[in-house]
This record gives C-alpha cells, structure tokens and sequence, in this order.
C-alpha cells in the first residue's frame, strides 16, 4: 500500500515534468514579486532573478533526469 502512495510522487512523463517546472515558475515569480516589493531597487531585482535562475537549474535537472532514467531503463543488465 505504502509503495502505490509513493508511486505517485514519482516524476514518469516529460509532460508531468512540465507541470512541476511551471508550479515551481508561478512560485519563483510569485516570491521574486515579493522580494522586489520587500527589497526595492537593485537588491530585489538581484533576489527575484535569483528565483527564476533557481527554476531552470532544478528544470533542467528534473529533465536530465528523466532523460537518464529512461536510457537506464532501456538497457537492461543481463545478469
């Protein structure tokens, strides 16, 4: 029962990865927003860019991921 809870907490198509890379976006943009109203001038612009340079770093990760993780997949061991 435990591993069909977490099955779903695992990241299986490019198209779910997709919608998890936009989420963390809308938070980032969100935060970032945030930042610039907290910290005017360069400070806050330096924070929010901080958080949308965050979400293509963890993008590109998730992606390379799955970019492995198929591969892996693909080439069975023989033993």
């Amino acid at each position: 029962m435990l591993q069909k809870i977490a099955r779903l907490f695992v990241i299986k198509t490019r198209w779910e990865a997709f919608l998890i890379i936009y989420a963390l976006a809308l938070g980032a943009t969100s935060r970032g927003a945030d930042y610039i109203v907290e910290y005017p001038g360069w400070g806050g612009y330096a924070l929010f860019f901080a958080c949308t340079g965050a979400v293509f770093l963890a993008g590109a990760k998730i992606l390379d991921c799955l970019k492995y993780e198929r591969e892996h997949r693909e080439v069975k061991p023989a033993s």
